[in-house]
């Protein structure tokens, strides 16, 4: 199979789909793997390194969609990809597409076979290849609320530690999934006050155990959600349902009441996001002020720590990327019960039932034991 890495050209995305221990793999089993030139260079990976794995360079995205087989991705094709895209071509990336009709309708005309690494579920319901990277962006979402809650940076000049004598920051994460665990770990090693609300009760008693800090733990319903984020200095927005689009839970009222300066950090908007008003934003333009607050939404979070990032994902993607390659994506389907849940879009039919309901369209039940 001939195995394709286009650089990612979505704004301030420096991350990039395989490494060079990947490439010398698919190269070992009998793959030609090529890389648009400089894919690499954002996460501190040359074309020679890939070249010294085996892989072939090409000078563009046209020569790599032209080619490949197989286009493995980070973050999923914006307008000017679409067209490059092939019937039958495997595309295998973040897709996100239950708040992208757009882009679906355009994966539909295509006829490609899209897999979403954020629909690959394990039989336990966790998300193999959405782990690292919610792990990365509930790291981050501190480190990013900590840096405009600077007044320079238009808010409110809380510390989140705080000093002897004042009182830290309070710091409520809505979702005790990995973006929520991974969050507070961090803000409380950084001396933040921290209430994480959840649905479910075995979660939280498992956070009270894990976490040790000023921490609160609360059922998560509306009078609960309003209370802590109306108190927050930073709002983390963590939830997330495989596929489907983010409920809104945070809303303008409560944004209001909150302290001129206090900081909202929505990294559900990949699925749409979970703050009333959430559009998404790039890193080079990142907050909407919304009365006085400053919320963060944008959308590719770990693409500013690419090379973390880079090899992260990777560690988590490559084993499909071979599965996919060696046996090609019917038997790959068939043979891995997550895989298959990972497929969204199979010739021209829209097959994951989420997506379908987030974006409105028809959705065809398909059996891939009968591809």
């Amino acid at each position: 199979m001939i195995v394709g890495v286009p650089k990612e050209v979505k704004n301030h995305e420096y991350r990039v789909a395989m490494v060079p221990a990947g490439v010398n793999n698919l190269v070992a089993d009998g793959h030609t793997v090529i890389i648009e030139t400089s894919a690499g260079e954002g996460s501190g990976i040359s074309d020679a390194e890939y070249m010294l794995a085996g892989a072939q360079i090409r000078p563009t995205a046209d020569a790599i969609y032209a080619e490949a087989n197989m286009i493995v991705k980070v973050k999923e094709p914006l307008p000017q990809e679409y067209r490059l895209l092939r019937e039958e071509q495997i595309l295998f990336t973040y897709l996100h597409l239950a708040p992208a009709p757009e882009l679906t309708q355009a994966l539909l005309e295509r006829r490609v076979v899209g897999i979403a690494y954020e629909t690959v579920q394990l039989d336990n319901g966790s998300l193999p290849l959405l782990t690292p990277m919610s792990e990365v962006a509930g790291k981050l979402s501190i480190q990013v609320g900590a840096h405009w809650l600077q007044k320079e940076n238009g808010g409110s000049g809380v510390l989140l530690a705080g000093v002897p004598g004042t009182a830290p920051a309070n710091v409520t994460i809505i979702g005790g999934g990995t973006v929520g665990i991974n969050a507070a770990k961090v803000a409380l090693g950084m001396g933040a006050n921290v209430t994480i609300l959840d649905i479910s009760l075995d979660r939280l008693r498992y956070l009270s155990d894990v976490l040790q800090g000023r921490l609160t733990v609360l059922a998560s319903n509306d009078l609960n959600v309003e209370k802590a984020v109306v108190e927050a200095d930073v709002v983390v927005g963590g939830l997330l349902i495989p596929g489907a689009k983010a409920k809104k839970v945070v809303t303008r009222p409560m944004m209001s009441s909150m302290r001129k300066g206090s900081v909202v950090i929505d990294v559900a908007i990949d699925q749409g996001g979970c703050v009333e008003g959430a559009v998404p934003t790039t890193h080079e333009d990142p907050v909407i002020r919304v009365d006085g607050v400053s919320l963060f939404c944008v959308a590719n979070m770990p693409g500013c720590v690419a090379r973390t990032s880079t090899f992260a994902l990777t560690n988590s993607t490559f084993p499909y990327v071979s599965k996919l390659a060696n046996i090609g994506y019917k038997a790959a389907l068939k043979a891995d019960s997550a895989l298959a849940r990972g497929l969204n879009v199979l010739q021209g039919k829209l097959v994951c039932k989420a997506v379908a309901e987030g974006v409105g369209m028809d959705y065809v039940a398909c059996d891939v034991g009968e591809l």
